[in-house]
């Protein structure tokens, strides 16, 4: 009973930038496409619409499994994938590489020609500055390296939001979002709805179940996780190969493959 109590009040003290209630708040299409709005101001976005999409995208069964936390598109079949990350991993740029083919090839597998790929934008909302540099945004798009002025034509885009920004480079409108995302509560009428709507998802039952549900197994999954690292870190101390000890602990694509070679499950 305690730690249903303990889960409980984690659920209580959720806010936006949780990536679960983000996901269940952006349900919302109203909310949403004026989020989309507020980061692409250049776009018209008449409506948007939720695709069918599994919420766990599997290639095959030794892929990564990729839980979306909001895909859209809009009345211009344009998508959007939308992503809170609230911990700074070191790898969210490969990780918007790895969503964007995953996307892509679910468009595929839906019939799409590669050239009727659809325009695609991967928005990654972040409460720190992922580049360092101070910006609120970095958009990225493939562009020639030997003449800026070329783009590559791939339709690509990839958005890192930083509501930990220092520079006057959003509007503000896009400046009121990230600052609701850090914590603060700004006079706007949008924010004013996405809190509502927060507090009206904290309490939805389903919901609380389906994150208390989602939790544990997090948990679980750390927990075994855990277990293989202690175990590979033995059999790596006993063959003296103390320097990957230091390797395996920070290096995640490295301690993957030393899974493989020691036959780790």
């Amino acid at each position: 009973m305690g730690n249903m109590e303990t889960k409980q009040t984690k659920w209580e003290e959720l806010s936006i930038s949780n990536d679960f209630l983000f996901g269940k708040v952006m349900q919302n299409p109203e909310l949403c496409k004026e989020l989309l709005q507020r980061i692409l101001p250049d776009l018209n976005i008449e409506r948007i619409e939720y695709p069918e999409l599994q919420k766990s995208i599997h290639v095959d069964m030794d892929a990564h499994s990729v839980r979306l936390d909001v895909y859209v598109k809009d009345n211009r079949v344009t998508v959007y994938d939308i992503e809170m990350q609230v911990s700074d991993t070191k790898e969210l740029p490969k990780r918007s590489r790895y969503y964007q083919g995953m996307i892509d090839l679910q468009l595929v597998d839906a019939g799409q020609h590669y050239k009727k790929l659809n325009k695609s934008y991967i928005i990654f909302i972040c409460p720190f500055d992922l580049y360092g540099k101070g910006r609120h945004i970095y958009t990225f798009e493939n562009i020639c390296k030997e003449d800026n002025s070329i783009l590559m034509g791939d339709e690509a885009v990839k958005i890192f939001l930083n509501a930990d920004g220092t520079m006057d480079d959003v509007s503000r409108e896009l400046k009121a979002f990230l600052d609701y995302v850090a914590g603060q509560k700004p006079e706007d009428s949008y924010v004013e709805k996405l809190e509502e709507a927060v507090k009206e998802a904290k309490k939805n039952r389903e919901w609380r179940h389906e994150y208390m549900t989602l939790l544990m197994r997090d948990q679980e999954n750390q927990e075994i996780g855990e277990e293989k690292l202690a175990k590979l870190i033995q059999i790596l101390s006993k063959n003296n190969r103390l320097p990957d000890i230091i390797k395996v602990t920070d290096d995640k694509e490295y301690r993957q493959k030393l899974y493989v070679e020691y036959h780790i499950i």
